[in-house]
């Protein structure tokens, strides 16, 4: 089962056309992937030591001031170096998909600059927290 996290489409995030801005969906990504992140890890967020390397997003159908959308995400693969999320937001009410996204994480040492191997220790707990063995 994905991780959910909710949010309600604020005034902020509607442009001159009255809907979601393509832009504020990376910000839905991004305050999903800390929800999920808190979760697994616990509030401090501890390890989180990675940077996005790259992310899409597939816009399905428009998002409206008002509404609430469920963010589904999970991590299908784990590599040597980085991670992806995916994404799935639909709109509660009525159900009707608003986006589908991907992201990919590398994991990084902010001390010297360069990526580094995912720990074991995070792949364990990634794949106990999905309860699901990761793909390579």
């Amino acid at each position: 089962m994905p991780f959910q996290h909710t949010l309600n489409v604020r005034f902020r995030d509607c442009d001159m056309f009255q809907h979601v801005n393509n832009a504020v969906y990376l910000t839905y990504f991004e305050e999903a992937r800390a929800a999920y992140w808190q979760a697994m890890r616990g509030p401090d967020f501890a390890g989180f030591d990675f940077i996005i390397a790259e992310i899409t997003c597939t816009y399905r159908s428009p998002a409206l001031y008002g509404e609430t959308l469920d963010l589904a995400l999970w991590i299908p693969k784990v590599g040597t170096k980085s991670f992806e999320f995916a994404y799935r937001v639909t709109e509660r009410a009525s159900g009707r998909e608003v986006a589908t996204g991907r992201s990919v994480q590398v994991m990084y040492d902010y001390a010297s600059k360069a990526t580094k191997p995912v720990p074991e220790e995070l792949k364990e707990r990634i794949a106990a927290f999905e309860a699901a063995p990761l793909a390579p």
